[in-house]
């Protein structure tokens, strides 16, 4: 790939960590609103969000990652999300603790995920992107969830 070539990216945190998704995976960021609760679901789906009509899974995206869970609060944030699977296209409303903005890396700037030192697996990261204040990492969103998780959302949004 070209090293002029450009990656537009949503950042936004959890505690204080950077994240980021491509652009393209974004289909809106809504402020945060209590999701109706589902009985008996995993601990990191909180629910469904009414999305425009559409029930979307709610992923308490802290729990998926294995950080330590916190109280919503004014800047939390819902990142609607139409997540590529093998399968299908998976509507997601991830939670975040906030949303920095839209930016873009270029390609070049883009490293390699690390395999050690991080909190959480390095098969969800795409990458790294250096900035001054510290690393950007890029989430490969569709590989945070298994292929049993990847059956179980369309279920549960189907059952709203």
């Amino acid at each position: 790939m070209s090293e002029d070539k450009m990656m537009q990216v949503v950042t936004f945190g959890l505690g204080n960590e950077k994240f980021a998704v491509s652009v393209s995976l974004v289909r809106e960021i809504l402020d945060y609103r209590d999701p109706f609760h589902i009985p008996n679901a995993p601990a990191w789906l909180l629910g469904l969000t009414d999305v425009r009509g559409q029930g979307v899974p709610t992923i308490d995206f802290r729990a998926r990652l294995g950080l330590t869970p916190a109280e919503p609060g004014s800047a939390t944030r819902l990142l609607v999300l139409d997540v590529m699977t093998d399968k299908r296209t998976l509507p997601l409303a991830l939670v975040v603790d906030r949303v920095f903005d839209v930016t873009a890396f270029g390609v070049g700037e883009i490293e390699a995920a690390p395999d050690i030192g991080v909190r959480w697996p390095s098969d969800y990261i795409e990458g790294v992107v250096r900035r001054d204040d510290g690393f950007v990492v890029l989430v490969d969103v569709a590989r945070i969830f298994s292929e049993a998780d990847q059956d179980l959302l369309p279920a549960v949004a189907a059952a709203a």
